[in-house]
């Protein structure tokens, strides 16, 4: 097997799912679940997200292609969450409301917290334009980021402060609004 490893594609779709994954953005809520039920299995919850990330990224293209949509208009409609979440980070609004989490078990922190909807349109969209193997260490990165901030959460939350967290999510926000632009007009013409 020729692995096609590009820096390059490695890197923009590690700031993709960075981005999407927003785990930065999510220590409060991380926090709020480690008050609430006193631990959480950081190894497990990673572990799992990315078990999910990777079995999406070869499984999904076979569920749109049972249903009949290609990846391109996957990939454009991608394109439009992307750009929502985006514009969530940046305005500091929530457009798509979920249930709050009652346990910090694999269910609120591996799916939906880490490997959720916006996570999974990424995959799928970046499917359209990147090689998968490229996507996988970007996972494998990712993944190895939230493990890590699973695990010193309350210690970053310390350091970044509320108007640290702020500016982090607002910078991710602008990048992921750019890529979401990229990404729909990448793939809009495929559809013509």
């Amino acid at each position: 097997m020729d692995l096609n490893l590009n820096f390059k594609e490695i890197a923009t779709s590690g700031m993709v799912l960075f981005a999407v994954i927003d785990i930065i953005g999510s220590i409060p809520i991380i926090i709020g679940l480690r008050t609430k039920v006193g631990h959480i299995q950081s190894e497990k919850a990673s572990i799992v997200a990315a078990l999910i990330m990777i079995a999406f990224l070869f499984v999904g293209k076979e569920i749109l292609n049972l249903i009949g949509i290609d990846v391109y208009s996957f990939a454009v409609a991608g394109s439009f969450i992307i750009f929502f979440l985006a514009i969530e980070m940046i305005l500091g609004i929530t457009l798509y409301k979920d249930d709050a989490p009652e346990s910090a078990s694999i269910v609120p922190i591996a799916f939906p917290l880490i490997a959720g909807a916006g996570t999974m349109t990424s995959l799928l969209s970046l499917r359209a334009e990147y090689e998968v193997e490229n996507i996988i260490v970007a996972i494998i990165i990712n993944i190895i980021f939230v493990y890590l901030v699973l695990k010193s959460s309350k210690r970053i939350e310390r350091i970044l402060g509320k108007n640290g967290i702020s500016i982090i999510r607002k910078v991710f926000g602008v990048i992921l609004l750019a890529i979401a632009v990229k990404l729909f007009t990448a793939n809009i013409n495929a559809l013509f």
